[in-house]
């Protein structure tokens, strides 16, 4: 009979902290959480890393695909110090589902304890979830997270026995980044996120000033909001030429052998454009709003996450346009961005299309649901398979500008599911389910599907449709919204894209060609061949036009404001040499 995984209350277990400790041979994995930590006791998810890999720490070694660390998980509620979780046969693990089906031979371990706090959400539901703590919600380097260290081990699927893992080591803080002459950290607390969470959030940016600004307080400066995933720093600028020592660091997707310098290169290169005499003076701003589910918010209002989109639009957005002196209105505000960041710019000038004056989404996630990746959550009745009256086929998920498959959505899902239970992986189905899903009686998103079984619940997908589907929504309110979105939308990707996102962006795509009164008035465009996140330049590879957002757009942008610009508005104070 297979044994199941469980949290076992146990005590006394010798620690292994040697790097290389003695091989020991075993069926099972023992995870014990050290004595003289932080806190008394501890929820969240125990995620045990096994690697062939001796070069970097198995940790650091997990991901989706195939070339990746093996991974099981399991939730823990108050495990204290000398107590621990047993991972045994009968236990989801990805890539290899079973501990039983791991080869024997020598490995390298290392075990997270993935922490989760407390919420008493303001409509009265309590729920256990991994705080933003500066990380951006990468588990494996969230401050305060516990981990083991690496060790060398031999196993046996075959023998019995048991390997010990000891979490002994707690992640320390990161340091909020300091004020440069170019970029400034903004902080915010939100209040109607504070109230939904029943704790203070935070809302934070780095704003990219133009040069002088400190000289010219009488300037007054268009917005970009430039959305994507969690920004550690303002990425894409430095004010140093690259090093020519430096060591490189290739690029297997575009076969670069030093795709670093590359991408520094190009850094410095918009610093040169940034300060020079012709170009326009502007702020732009990467937003940190990552929250206890991912990395950011989606932007929106949901269910789960609470009011982004409203704290955002109307809450920080003026607080920090107050502060660096931005003009504060609809004319002068723009967004664009990329895949995640690409479906936030298109959904923040849909649902609030007075307030931008033009968005610019690449590579965007699904912006069609009939294509949700590949799968129609209206119509297919399984996300893992395609069925035929004899067999079936998995549905493929990620592929190269080639069309070779790297892994299935049935793999994507199984790897969330080892992550974290509940929605509380970090993952990409689990913040679309974060954000698109109505909340369960428990507290924590519906998913749209069974994510063993793939099985598709239509409820929820008709809830995804009216309120997060983009063509949908514009589609249906076309009559109010196309005045407001006439020469706004503007999509660009490549037809090889990675996740097969170009799917939606041509039903999309075909939505718009039909618009009348007005026709939507923008343009959509497609990189031959070019995988995610090609962003519009028909003369420059995907991996050089996906390092120039913050240029590739600015001619578009200035003939808006021209051509929105209210009579008596302000074009000239931040047009300064």
């Amino acid at each position: 009979m297979k044994t199941y995984l469980r949290a076992l209350l146990t005590g006394g277990a010798i620690a292994l902290t040697a790097i290389t400790a003695t091989a020991a041979q075993a069926e099972t994995f023992r995870v014990e959480l050290g004595r003289g930590l932080p806190q008394a006791s501890y929820d969240g998810r125990v995620i045990l890393i096994i690697s062939k890999d001796a070069k970097r720490e198995p940790r650091f070694q997990a991901s989706r695909g195939l070339d990746v660390a093996q991974v099981f998980g399991v939730d823990v509620n108050g495990i204290k110090g000398g107590e621990s979780a047993t991972i045994t046969t009968g236990i989801t693990g990805y890539p290899i589902e079973d501990l039983g089906q791991l080869p024997a031979g020598t490995y390298y371990v290392q075990a997270v304890l993935h922490k989760y706090d407390t919420y008493n959400l303001s409509n009265g539901k309590t729920v256990k979830l991994p705080a933003a703590r500066g990380a951006g919600q990468n588990w494996r380097m969230e401050p305060g997270n516990v981990i083991s260290k690496p060790m060398q081990i031999t196993f046996d699927p075959a023998k019995s026995g048991e390997i010990k893992v000891t979490l002994d080591t707690v992640l320390p803080p990161i340091a909020e980044p300091k004020d440069t002459e170019f970029v400034r950290y903004f902080k915010f607390r939100s209040p109607s996120l504070s109230k939904f969470w029943g704790r203070d959030v935070f809302i934070n940016a780095h704003v990219l000033v133009p040069r002088d600004f400190d000289k010219h307080p009488e300037a007054r400066y268009p917005l970009v909001v430039f959305h994507g995933h969690f920004p550690k720093e303002f990425g894409g600028f430095r004010t140093t030429p690259p090093d020519p020592n430096e060591a490189c660091v290739p690029s297997a997707r575009f076969g670069e052998p030093c795709y670093n310098r590359i991408e520094a290169q190009e850094a410095y290169d918009f610093y040169q454009k940034w300060i020079s005499p012709d170009h326009p003076r502007m702020l732009i701003i990467e937003i940190d709003h990552s929250n206890p589910y991912f990395d950011d918010s989606y932007a929106v209002n949901s269910e789960n996450l609470g009011p982004y989109g409203d704290a955002i639009m109307y809450e920080f957005i003026p607080a920090l346009e107050k502060k660096f002196r931005g003009l504060g209105q609809g004319w002068a505000r723009f967004t664009y961005g990329g895949s995640t960041g690409g479906w936030e710019a298109l959904a923040v000038q849909v649902k609030y299309p007075d307030e931008f004056n033009g968005a610019f989404a690449s590579c965007p996630d699904s912006i069609d649901f009939r294509q949700t990746k590949v799968v129609n959550i209206y119509d297919d009745e399984n996300a893992f398979w395609k069925t035929g009256p004899f067999g079936r086929v998995p549905v493929m998920i990620n592929r190269n500008y080639l069309g070779h498959v790297n892994w299935t959505n049935e793999m994507e899902n199984r790897y969330e599911r080892v992550i974290g239970s509940k929605s509380r992986s970090g993952g990409q189905w689990d913040i679309w389910d974060a954000v698109y899903s109505p909340m369960g009686e428990d507290g924590y998103p519906k998913p749209i599907w069974d994510k063993t079984t793939g099985v598709i619940d239509k409820e929820v997908a008709a809830y995804w449709r009216e309120n997060y589907d983009l063509r949908h929504i514009m589609e249906r309110d076309w009559q109010t919204l196309g005045p407001k979105l006439q020469g706004k939308v503007h999509i660009y990707t490549g037809d090889m894209d990675n996740f097969y996102l170009n799917n939606a962006v041509y039903l999309t795509e075909a939505f718009l060609k039909t618009t009348k009164n007005p026709h939507y008035d923008g343009e959509v465009k497609y990189g031959d061949r070019a995988e995610h996140c090609w962003n519009g330049d028909p003369n420059q590879p995907n991996a050089i036009s996906r390092l120039r957002y913050n240029t590739m757009y600015v001619p578009k942008i200035l003939k808006r404001i021209e051509a929105a610009a209210p009579a008596g508005a302000d074009l000239t104070s931040w047009r300064y040499r």
